[in-house]
């Protein structure tokens, strides 16, 4: 109960964050300026969300076979649909409660493939750690492409910082951290006064060794060639989806590689704030657009589609996953009786 309470009040926290991002965004948009918003949305190429739609899917594939790779150290080989299903249920749940998707995904391998839940998460840290270095090899190319409007788009990303907006949700951050850190001082007296923090310290120690070991495979790989040919094909076809989204809007058709590059280390922040990029990856897309020179009401149309398309995805191809799990888990286990 307690923990569905908290689950609660957290996908609240940052699904309101989300929400207010989206009214924030909107709200930049003179009041002059509404109609380019609206034409562009009406106007929109629609249709190109099938190539998009198939570049994304493209990357989740192959997000599954480097996340084998990266098990297979440690002694665990599961099966590619497992794995890839494992991989879009927890997309779909990272849209909820913002990094449920990565415990999710392990549980989902443990119930499965018969794996250790504790050790694999180290996996996860360490496919993470890799994420951030490849993201921050995407904006050392954003700077060598675009110093002025990487250099300009970054004062946006700080105005997304509470001191930069409205005092009263700056307030209520703190009354939130307070709340929270009032909740752990109970909670340790609570293990204290019970007991049972030797349990708990066991189980920490366990889930340590487990995440020390996931992430110490990682020197340990039988197969690097692929695992980084694998991590620089899932960041191009990131590219080549958001370059394709340009051609979704008129007056965005003429951007191009460079612009795409920019484009996307901004918008993949707005992924990391909010639950599914709500609000966020859209606002930021069209700030980085306005630095090059688009209109804000195409560009937070275009970040709006962008953004949308995404959500299809993970949506419908999750949805399909987490129907087929059970199915097709059941018919393996009756063939091999």
């Amino acid at each position: 109960m307690k923990r569905r309470l908290f689950a609660i009040v957290k996908y609240s926290f940052f699904l309101g964050l989300g929400v207010f991002l989206v009214w924030w965004s909107l709200h930049q948009i003179p009041d002059d300026e509404w109609g380019k918003f609206k034409e562009s949305l009406a106007n929109a190429h629609y249709w190109l969300m099938i190539p998009v739609f198939m570049i994304l899917c493209s990357s989740h594939i192959l997000r599954a076979l480097r996340w084998k790779i990266l098990m297979e150290p440690m002694g665990y080989t599961p099966s590619f649909r497992n794995t890839f299903f494992a991989v879009m249920i927890g997309y779909l749940a990272n849209m909820a409660v913002p990094r449920l998707g990565e415990v999710l995904k392990c549980t989902i391998l443990a119930k499965y493939e018969k794996v250790p839940a504790e050790k694999i998460v180290g996996t996860i840290v360490a496919e993470r750690a890799f994420d951030v270095l490849c993201l921050g090899l995407i904006f050392a190319l954003a700077l060598i492409l675009q110093f002025d409007v990487v250099t300009g788009s970054y004062q946006h990303v700080k105005s997304l910082r509470p001191e930069h907006t409205d005092a009263p949700m700056a307030m209520w951050k703190i009354i939130a951290m307070a709340a929270a850190g009032l909740a752990v001082a109970v909670y340790v007296i609570y293990l204290i006064a019970t007991k049972k923090w030797r349990t708990l310290l066991g189980r920490i120690r366990t889930i340590v060794a487990g995440v020390w070991e996931g992430l110490i495979t990682a020197r340990k790989l039988k197969h690097k060639g692929a695992f980084f040919v694998y991590s620089a094909s899932i960041w191009a076809l990131y590219i080549l989806g958001t370059y394709i989204g340009f051609y979704a809007t008129d007056g965005t058709t003429d951007l191009g590689f460079k612009e795409a590059v920019s484009c996307l280390a901004f918008a993949s922040i707005g992924m990391i704030l909010t639950p599914g990029g709500i609000g966020a990856y859209a606002f930021l897309l069209a700030k980085v657009l306005e630095q090059n020179g688009i209109p804000y009401p195409i560009g937070i149309a275009n970040g709006t589609l962008q953004w949308f398309a995404q959500c299809i995805i993970v949506l419908v191809v999750g949805g399909v996953c987490m129907g087929l799990l059970p199915f097709y888990n059941k018919q393996k286990t009756n063939e091999s009786r």
